[in-house]
């Protein structure tokens, strides 16, 4: 990604529970890429494409472009103009987290009770992740 980094990205962060030590998750690495402006993320769909990740738009959240790579999936990459506040959002839930161990082992256990009850259903696991992320979120503001 470094190529496509010098061309168009402002700021890489690596984010998601892969980003947390100490605690299970998926093999996947969830990449968060702060965007100079809007069009940056659909201008850069060439050379995310020859690097193996596929355009899906802003995945059903908007302002944001979304990639994904590998069958199955090892990469997702969520992409937003730098001012958006879900890059400030993404960052704080991470680094919560990192300084809060109970509360990381809190969100381990959730995920894995939620994996098994949500097996081939995506949207559901993450809708079923919402409060325990919006209250970690409020913890979060309360500490800046």
């Amino acid at each position: 990604m470094e190529r496509v980094n010098q061309l168009w990205f402002k700021a890489i962060h690596h984010i998601g529970s892969t980003s947390i030590a100490g605690i299970a998750a998926k093999p996947i690495i969830d990449i968060l890429v702060a965007l100079e402006d809007d069009e940056c993320g659909r201008a850069c769909a060439e050379a995310m494409q020859e690097l193996g990740y596929e355009y899906r738009a802003d995945g059903g959240i908007p302002g944001r472009h979304y990639y994904r790579k590998g069958n199955p999936r090892t990469h997702h990459v969520h992409m937003w103009v730098e001012s958006h506040p879900d890059i400030e959002r993404h960052l704080r839930f991470r680094n919560y987290l990192r300084s809060h161990p109970d509360e990381a082992r809190a969100y381990e256990v959730l995920k894995r009770e939620l994996a098994k009850r949500f097996v081939s259903d995506t949207l559901s696991y993450s809708h079923a992740k919402t409060e325990f992320c919006e209250r970690i979120d409020i913890l979060a503001q309360s500490k800046t």
